[in-house]
């Protein structure tokens, strides 16, 4: 069984910092690459960001210059660095990751979800 287990929402005020993390646990062979998706009241799921195991990354436009995703491949787990946040930033954030298992099975797996809100 893989799991996906989330950390580091909160509250914040406008222009401050959260980073999350999310770290995958089970028979992983290989995790292809992770991600972070948001959906907030009256507004559909939207790609927050993306990375893959190369490196490669993906980012909405309205988080370019903002946010950074990065990776730490020996411990399977991506985080999510979250600067100058907005009150539009507020949503439920979850962790989504593309993985092999050890037994060649390919899945994807989504976390429970963290609560980012931003506030004044």
């Amino acid at each position: 069984q893989v799991q996906l287990v989330e950390s580091g929402g909160g509250s914040v005020q406008p222009g401050g910092s959260l980073r999350l993390s999310c770290a995958a646990s089970g028979t992983i062979f290989k995790i292809n690459s992770m991600g972070w998706y948001r959906q907030a009241p009256g507004r559909q799921r939207e790609l927050v960001a993306a990375i893959t195991s190369d490196g490669n990354t993906n980012y909405a436009d309205s988080v370019k210059g903002r946010f950074t995703i990065s990776r730490d491949n020996a411990e399977n787990t991506v985080y999510l660095q979250m600067n100058s946040l907005k009150p539009e930033d507020t949503a439920v954030y979850r962790c989504k990751s593309w993985i092999i298992t050890a037994t060649m099975r390919s899945n994807d797996y989504w976390g429970q979800g963290t609560q980012v809100t931003v506030s004044s």
